[in-house]
């Protein structure tokens, strides 16, 4: 199952966001950088799975999208 993951970057009172996308780019999940394990663990990643994906996230550039095998 594919799913993407895009790190939107924030302005001014609007803070950095990360929204996780289906293959259809249809969103399902979208939740604060500062805060991922909660919104991960909402679109289903629990585990090994939610280290390694909470680490992606901390690496991934804004404004990059990156696809993600599960």
């Amino acid at each position: 199952m594919e799913m993407y993951i895009l790190k939107i970057k924030g302005k001014a009172k609007i803070p950095d966001y990360i929204q996780i996308r289906d293959a259809h780019f249809t969103l399902k999940g979208y939740f604060r950088v500062d805060r991922p394990e909660k919104g991960l663990e909402k679109c289903g990643f629990t585990g090994d799975r939610l280290s390694q994906i909470m680490n992606l996230i901390s690496e991934l550039p804004f404004g990059k999208v990156h696809k993600i095998d599960i």
